[in-house]
Formats: C-alpha cells, structure tokens, sequence
C-alpha cells in the first residue's frame, strides 16, 4: 500500500466522526462544523484520488466541491448570525 492509499484511508476513517458531530450538534455551529469538516474531506478525498488513480478531472470535482463548501459555510454561518445565536 502506497503512502497516497494509506491517506486515502485515513481520511475515510475520520468521516464517521464528521458525520457524528454532524447529526449530534449539540448546537447549530456544531453541526455547521461537521458539515464543513465533511466537505473538506472530501475534497480532499476528491485530490488524493486524484493522485492516485490518474485522473485529473477529480481535481475539477475537488475545486467545485471546495468553492460550493465555501459558499455554503458562508451561508450558515450568516444565518446563525442572522437569527441570533442561542445555545440550546
């Protein structure tokens, strides 16, 4: 197993924990968060497969992903500002 495989493992195993704090919270910035944590995951996920397999249009799935997680995050995190933050 390469170097790039065995980080291609590792990343995979940290997205249950991602999803956990996703789905737990306990509060709305924690679960914006985890949804943050999993898009950058998989980003990289996206560029290490990239690497390993050869195919550069991963990097183009990598790039999107990135800037829509951005946005997105960006987005959230107005909301919660917006709405006034309330721990639950």
């Amino acid at each position: 197993m390469s170097f790039l495989e065995a980080m291609l493992l590792a990343l995979m195993l940290t997205l249950p924990f991602a999803l956990y704090r996703l789905v737990k919270g306990p509060t709305l910035p924690d679960r914006v968060v985890g949804l943050d944590l999993i898009t950058t995951l998989s980003v990289a996920l996206a560029a290490l497969y990239a690497l390993v397999s050869g195919q550069i249009a991963f990097l183009d799935v990598a790039i999107a992903l990135a800037l829509f997680a951005f946005l997105a995050t960006l987005g959230l995190a107005r909301y919660i500002e917006y709405r006034g933050h309330k721990e639950d």
